[in-house]
């Protein structure tokens, strides 16, 4: 087969390679949409295709189609390494299905979520993984309306009627402070992240609530939930009478305050056991390696990737909730 000669800056079409495979338009077109034909036929036009270097129109195609075969991901930081193991489960679920996925980095900005929440109307994407760290009527209100599918990684009311993975941060929480009791451990500190944020209030109240069980009095830090908020943290708590275990809201604050102690001569965990939160690479790099109770951030994003695949396959399903329960990993800083 020949290959068609073309004008310069001329774009071959699907008219093009129907004419050099021999058949109709409409039997071209069929075939490259992926919609099939006789074996002949599919041969033909794909030599044909390859031979006048046809590249389908995506935005064309989508218009026609009403699909996209983007998924879209928006978070408050791509650089947290929780996030980062949610992508990569993510993008490996819709990479099988053929699609590709578009990121968003938040900053866990209310107007930015709600945004492109409701951007979901103009249909840029197929639908929407979003795990936002705080959680407004907005919010709510734009998932609701959205016509395209949304599925929130992160606790939502029980009523709103949308796709939800989550797990239990109270109950991670508790297992830690039980881990460092069961150890001898009575003066437990807590360097949690924002208290106005969903993670932040559901990590305070689970600290203060095992405390409280234990008959232990609580003390608590809050900063961001960076490496550096960690880092000031533990340099307050060693200055103010040091406690004998720190469990940190997340493993950036981890690390943090296990570089402080270390600056300090503290010996972890001989004199300050470490516990972390989310069990990421970071926990497992350190060292000492830091234990670090484990939410399932890659777990949470695979059910999530799921769930948003068979919304867009059966809208009218109804509206699903999984959890992904916490899990203690002990390494040597407790």
């Amino acid at each position: 087969m020949d290959r068609k000669r073309l004008r310069p800056g001329e774009r071959p079409t699907v008219h093009t390679v129907a004419a050099l495979a021999g058949v109709s338009i409409a039997s071209a077109s069929r075939v490259l949409n992926g919609h099939g034909g006789s074996p002949e036929t599919v041969a033909k036009v794909r030599e044909a295709a390859e031979t006048v270097g046809y590249v389908p129109n995506a935005i064309a195609r989508s218009l026609q189609s009403q699909r996209t075969d983007l998924i879209a991901f928006a978070v408050e930081d791509i650089g947290n390494p929780v996030y980062v193991e949610m992508m990569r489960a993510i993008e490996s679920v819709v990479a099988e299905s053929g699609r590709q996925l578009v990121v968003h980095a938040t900053g866990g900005q209310v107007g930015q979520e709600t945004a492109l929440l409701k951007r979901l109307a103009h249909r840029y994407v197929d639908g929407m993984i979003i795990s936002p760290i705080r959680l407004t009527d907005a919010h709510v209100a734009a998932m609701v309306a959205s016509p395209a599918p949304v599925v929130v990684i992160g606790q939502l009311p029980d009523e709103v009627q949308v796709d939800n993975v989550r797990t239990d941060s109270r109950t991670g929480i508790a297992l830690a402070v039980d881990h460092l009791v069961s150890g001898g451990r009575k003066r437990i500190a807590f360097i949690n992240g924002p208290l106005d944020t969903v993670p932040g209030a559901a990590r305070d109240s689970g600290y203060r609530e095992a405390m409280r069980r234990h008959g232990l009095e609580h003390r608590i830090e809050v900063g961001e939930f960076q490496y550096e908020a960690g880092r000031v943290a533990a340099e307050r708590l060693l200055g103010s009478g040091q406690p004998d275990a720190i469990i940190c809201a997340n493993d950036l604050i981890a690390v943090g305050a296990l570089h402080a102690l270390l600056v300090a001569g503290v010996r972890v965990p001989q004199d300050v056991a470490l516990v972390g939160m989310d069990d990421t690479e970071l926990a497992r790099m350190s060292y000492p390696q830091i234990s670090s109770v484990s939410l399932g951030s890659a777990a949470r994003g695979r059910l999530a990737a799921q769930l948003l695949l068979e919304r867009i396959k059966d809208p009218a399903l109804k509206a699903r909730r999984e959890l992904v329960p916490p899990q203690l990993v002990v390494r040597e800083s407790s």
